[in-house]
């Protein structure tokens, strides 16, 4: 806990209305917890605990200032930045390959929607089930990771709501923390509304169609993050 409360919770309004700007920013984390959040409720919320571990992670490594070297090498920043892209486009491939795959499902067998696309089924057994949610937690802290962007943003972040005489290290975790559970709010809203939208988006046609977006937003993503410098 940073060492004078009152002046944290005095700069608290203003970095969770800048962490509100942040997360209304669509990015590639908004559309992989959409498409998981196609999935299940479950998966999608389980992929922003994902997110948000590497957001916290991030922030402790930006207090304790190992994100300056990713900021100040070239090298380093480009090697991340040709990782994090492949991350991207291999979830956009993936995303785009199964909602052909329930295309062609459904031009052979012209089956109904709930079955139209069995990748989307909910795994019936425990084990299953388990494996599913570790994937989608996985598959959420593996983007965020892979985005050097998020490192460096993180380390020019925080900092600024540092209070004056306060000690950066444990401020800045405690920032990274409450930025972390904020998202994990906010992105849980757009799981929850994919959930009620579920009457709609269980149509396979409408399903398809939203796979293709995030799918195509998601390898476009990819692909500008290694042709940018």
């Amino acid at each position: 806990m940073p060492a004078h409360l009152p002046a944290f919770l005095a700069v608290l309004p203003a970095f969770l209305g800048a962490c509100v700007l942040i997360a209304a920013s669509p990015g590639p984390s908004t559309m992989l917890i959409i498409r998981q959040s196609l999935r299940s409720r479950r998966a999608g919320f389980l992929t922003v605990l994902g997110n948000e571990t590497g957001v916290f992670l991030w922030g402790i490594v930006a207090a304790c200032g190992l994100t300056a070297l990713l900021a100040a090498s070239q090298a380093a920043y480009d090697a991340m930045r040709i990782v994090g892209a492949v991350v991207l486009v291999g979830f956009g491939v993936q995303t785009l390959r199964a909602a052909r795959a329930g295309r062609h499902a459904e031009d052979a067998a012209d089956v109904p929607a709930a079955a139209a696309a069995p990748e989307f089924s909910v795994p019936d057994d425990a084990a299953s089930r388990r494996a599913a949610g570790l994937k989608a937690y996985r598959n959420g802290l593996l983007l965020n990771l892979a985005n050097p962007k998020a490192a460096v943003f993180a380390l020019s972040f925080l900092p600024q709501f540092v209070p004056a005489g306060d000690p950066e290290l444990p401020t800045m975790v405690a920032l990274a923390a409450v930025w972390a559970v904020f998202e994990v709010g906010y992105y849980g809203l757009y799981v929850w509304f994919v959930g009620r939208m579920r009457a709609v988006i269980s149509r396979a046609g409408v399903r398809r169609r939203l796979e293709q977006i995030s799918g195509g937003v998601l390898v476009l993503l990819g692909l500008r993050l290694a042709v940018e410098g």
